[in-house]
């Protein structure tokens, strides 16, 4: 949505709601899951995507909550 004030176009992207409760447990639970997959690979695996075992470790030991940004949309 677009509009004029004293000869200006202002853009006014409108603000996205929040997501429910139920969906920021289930990308949480999706979140942990892929972190657990990502711990039980196996070193041929981990070595394809170019992750070492203590990489893959230390990723799979944090909480379901500390995701980066991007993973939640």
């Amino acid at each position: 949505m677009a509009f004029s004030i004293n000869n200006k176009v202002t853009c006014v992207t409108p603000a996205r709601p929040s997501p429910s409760l139920i969906a920021r447990l289930g990308r949480m639970l999706a979140v942990k899951r892929q972190r657990t997959q990502l711990r039980d690979l196996d070193d041929r695996m981990l070595d394809d995507i170019g992750v070492s075992r203590a990489e893959a470790q230390a990723e799979a030991r944090l909480p379901a909550w500390d995701a980066p940004d991007f993973w939640r949309h």
